[in-house]
């Protein structure tokens, strides 16, 4: 017998006005909005991200031509592979989470089909398992057969600048950007909205499930310095002649 769980908030309720659901969730306590409104768990001290999610989701926007961006890739098989785009506000230091996917069972020739018209420039972050070889790439590392199949990988995987791969450490990076008001998810994003929800440690140890596109972000946000602007756009950009500034032709 097959099982499938099914997430709804409120904010699915489509026959209450955005008024009504408003009305409603703020008629809860507020220590209890969040799980009555979009059935997030109790956990306590052993949530990863205790932020409201009114604090990082917001409206789907057309992103200014001039802001570089970023692919983050988790690999996974049975569990599922999960793809993020992110894209910077250098200005104001805000990175904004635009795109996500994720699938299971999905070979790097099928992924790449999917991912391929976020951009063939755009750059991508990748963990340290893509180092590693698998059965279904016939010994060839899983990071050159997504880069075989015309994604735009980075030349290393996932890493601080002083070369550290710490979880914890990648893990506050983005609390403390969600907390401070310099990170934020596009609101269409169902599928990172569910695992944000979840996201929990246990005796802790961060909980190893559901957890595929939060550990995307996590890459891309330890990489964002690799992110870059689209060649394409960057070259279209009307530029006076002696202009110093580079990127005052996109605004």
């Amino acid at each position: 017998m097959s099982k499938h769980v099914t997430f709804m908030t409120i904010d699915d309720a489509e026959h209450y006005t955005a008024k009504e659901r408003a009305d409603i969730i703020a008629a809860y306590p507020a220590h209890e909005r969040e799980a009555r409104a979009r059935g997030v768990p109790v956990l306590g001290s052993g949530r990863i991200f205790p932020v409201a999610e009114e604090l990082i989701a917001c409206e789907p926007f057309r992103l200014p031509r001039y802001w570089p961006r970023l692919g983050a890739l988790d690999f996974g098989w049975d569990h599922p592979s999960a793809a993020v785009e992110l894209a910077w506000d250098t200005e104001a230091d805000i990175v904004y989470v635009s795109k996500a996917t994720r699938g299971s069972q999905q070979t790097p020739a099928m992924q790449s089909v999917t991912l391929k018209p976020w951009g063939s420039w755009l750059p991508w972050a990748w963990p340290r398992d893509g180092r590693r070889e698998t059965l279904e790439g016939a010994g060839i590392a899983l990071a050159n057969q997504y880069r075989e199949h015309g994604l735009n990988m980075l030349g290393s995987h996932a890493q601080f600048p002083d070369g550290s791969v710490s979880v914890e450490a990648g893990l506050m990076d983005m609390l403390d950007r969600m907390q401070s008001g310099r990170f934020k998810v596009f609101n269409t994003l169902g599928p990172w909205f569910e695992e944000f929800r979840l996201y929990h440690r246990k005796d802790g140890q961060v909980v190893k499930l559901r957890d595929d596109l939060m550990s995307a972000t996590r890459y891309g946000v330890m990489m964002l310095r690799e992110a870059l602007v689209d060649p394409a756009e960057f070259r279209a950009a009307k530029r006076s002649r002696g202009q110093t500034d580079p990127l005052a032709g996109f605004r």
